[in-house]
């Protein structure tokens, strides 16, 4: 089997994997802030919590094991626009709660037999093309070459080495603090202790993130035909998997376009084997329009963050990337602003 068609078939798997997972699970980045910012079930944000930790951890030792290059990754590139990874995060997240879930869940709950995650897949999709490549791609890319900066320490360890460590040891003092912090969050939850699903649920995904890295930097590292490095992310791989879906002839499956297919399927599957499998749709037209309204500002801001609350979230922030937090912190301000304050989404009336 070639490089490439392993690589395809890995993501498939692995998004199988976080589809079933997902679904069983709840594993969300908005239900998490939610239940923490109403002083609720605290369980999903501290499954979220070791599911970085856990990406972190394994990630790092790949690539301090010299097994993946997360180098070649877009989070670690020397130019990059702070403000805009920051503003993208900010419209990623505030219209994650207009839509009440991320691409990422959107692609779960549509595997369920939701049907207005359908609308949100489609419509986050084309907002995503337009900006990678369509009307809005001339606006991103001015606002970028108008605030990128080309910097020396793109990342934790590297701003950690100027300082004086080797990069060894500053990449072990870096990740090591940080997974030590979100362990003891997270376990210092009484109720997530004795929750062994959430805490198999953040331990599978943080893994999950880890094993794209190894399929894509390893497995596909062939040197007269290589793939992209890259690992967990939904937002441009779902509007390349509506291109292929429309546009197949001469065009190739990659990873990113195999782990939305299995996402989906994986939903779909445990869904049906256990009996959730359920049509929904719209309360309203109001409502429709609102989340339509939050998936664009997904597929925008996805674009403009490198990421979503998964591609960088999970993935970009196991690099310790520097521009993989600005997005975070983003995409947490964007989440937080939806669900509280005086930009608060209220919610619907039911029909």
């Amino acid at each position: 089997m070639e490089s490439t068609q392993l690589v395809v078939l890995a993501g498939l798997v692995i998004g199988l994997i976080y589809g079933a997972v997902g679904l069983l699970s709840g594993f969300c980045l908005m239900s998490s802030m939610r239940g923490l910012l109403a002083g609720g079930d605290g369980r999903l944000v501290r499954s979220y919590a070791l599911a970085i930790a856990v990406a972190i951890a394994a990630s790092q030792l790949l690539a301090g094991s010299g097994a993946v290059d997360l180098g070649k990754s877009i989070y670690l590139q020397q130019s990059f626009s702070a403000p805009v990874l920051f503003l993208g995060g900010l419209l990623f997240g505030y219209g994650m709660v207009l839509s009440n879930g991320c691409g990422s869940r959107a692609l779960v709950l549509l595997g369920r037999g939701n049907l207005r995650s359908f609308v949100v897949v489609i419509v986050l999709a084309i907002a995503a093309q337009m900006t990678l490549k369509g009307l809005v791609a001339p606006a991103r890319i001015a606002l970028v070459q108008a605030s990128q900066a080309t910097v020396n320490t793109n990342s934790l360890p590297s701003l950690l080495a100027a300082l004086g460590p080797s990069e060894a040891l500053s990449r072990s003092i870096a990740a090591a603090v940080i997974v030590v912090a979100l362990i003891l969050f997270a376990f210092a939850h009484p109720t997530f202790r004795r929750s062994p699903g959430q805490i198999a649920a953040g331990v599978i995904v943080g893994v999950l993130v880890a094993g794209g890295w190894f399929v894509t930097g390893y497995l596909g590292a062939d040197d007269f035909n290589p793939v992209p490095v890259t690992s967990l992310t939904f937002v441009a791989p779902i509007a390349d998997a509506l291109q292929y879906a429309m546009l197949s002839t001469g065009l190739t499956l990659n990873f990113g376009v195999a782990t939305v297919a299995g996402v989906f399927a994986g939903s779909l599957v445990t869904a049906l084997a256990t009996g959730r499998f359920k049509l929904e749709g719209y309360s309203s037209p109001r409502h429709m329009l609102r989340s339509a309204g939050g998936a664009a500002m997904m597929g925008i801001g996805g674009v403009m963050a490198f990421g979503c609350s998964i591609g960088q979230g999970l993935t970009g922030v196991s690099t310790l990337a520097l521009g993989s937090f600005v997005a975070l912190a983003g995409i947490l301000l964007g989440t937080t602003a939806g669900l509280r304050g005086a930009l608060r989404v209220q919610p619907l009336a039911m029909a």
